[in-house]
């Protein structure tokens, strides 16, 4: 992947952590389609709400293995011995709302995908394409929008939960739905540039 940003360069929420690095070289603002992928980074978000996150990025290897690789068929069938092995795993944020949230939206996420993808549904809010911001600074980077406050009313009247406004931007931020890297980041060019190659999806 083009345009991995150098120390004193890129965002400095990045931070000085190597698996913070990475992901914000190789990850954050990538337009991704993947009906999977957006289903786990959505979970995930709502894991962090209230915490860092960071805090989720180093327990996210866990998290992969004890959800079944985010399957949402195997999750959506968890029964109570499933949720208490969870409950019971230091290796992941053991929050039973949010654990519980997770079941329910592997449900909510069922239901949708019987008219029309996750992915369709969330990218018709951008029109399909990325929308290319030009921040020079983090504090002109807002914490939500109106287009997050809309996809967060439509996620909530699917039946899905955690997924407020602030929580469903910082969603949009890495999966490349908006391009908040700021302009003088090199990542911002190759997100940009990733965003004219993008195809949005259609069902």
């Amino acid at each position: 992947m083009t345009g991995r940003a150098t120390q004193g360069e890129r965002c400095s929420w990045a931070g000085p952590e190597p698996i913070y690095i990475a992901y914000h070289d190789e990850e954050w603002g990538v337009p991704k389609a993947d009906d999977r992928a957006l289903f786990e980074k959505l979970l995930l978000e709502g894991f962090q709400a209230g915490l860092s996150w960071i805090t989720i990025l180093r327990k996210r290897d866990r998290f992969r293995e004890v959800f079944d690789g985010f399957d949402p068929e195997k999750v959506a069938a968890y029964k109570a011995r499933k949720l208490e092995a969870l409950m019971a795993d230091p290796g992941i944020v053991r929050n039973r709302a949010k654990i519980e949230a997770a079941v329910s939206n592997a449900r909510a996420y069922l239901d949708l995908r019987e008219s029309r993808s996750l992915a369709a549904t969330l990218w018709d809010f951008v029109d399909g394409a990325p929308v290319q911001n030009r921040f020079r600074r983090m504090a002109d980077v807002p914490a939500d929008t109106p287009v997050s406050r809309a996809m967060a009313k439509a996620l909530k009247g699917h039946g899905f939960r955690f997924c407020g406004p602030t929580t469903v931007y910082a969603f949009m931020q890495s999966m490349g739905m908006v391009n908040d890297h700021l302009v003088t980041c090199p990542r911002h060019d190759a997100c940009a540039k990733l965003a004219r190659a993008f195809k949005p999806p259609t069902d």
